[in-house]
């Protein structure tokens, strides 16, 4: 799973019918410490995320799992909304101070 954080929307008055009623959303992937990470990417939504939300999606065949029993076609869908993120950093140790390592 990766982050990203919902950037915009996508109407499509055409597209696949297994689509019809899934939304699509603008994802922006970024790091955990929430710098941007390449380009925006297209997802479907089974969360109900909205604009500027942080959240967590899957890519490739686990993608269209969220939907199952029903088969949608996706490439890319949004799993899950981010309330909290913690980072663990390693703590410096004792007579790491001359070599400058973390």
């Amino acid at each position: 799973m990766y982050l990203g954080r919902v950037v915009g929307r996508v109407w499509a008055t055409v597209k696949n019918a297994n689509l019809t009623g899934h939304r699509l959303l603008i994802v922006q992937p970024v790091t955990p410490e929430l710098q941007d990470k390449g380009r925006p990417i297209v997802c479907t939504d089974w969360t109900g995320a909205g604009a500027g939300e942080l959240i967590y999606w899957t890519r490739a065949r686990e993608a269209s799992f969220a939907f199952l029993p029903a088969e949608v076609v996706t490439d890319a869908t949004i799993v899950g909304i981010v309330d909290a993120i913690r980072v663990n950093r390693k703590r410096r140790r004792e007579g790491d101070e001359r070599s400058g390592e973390c």
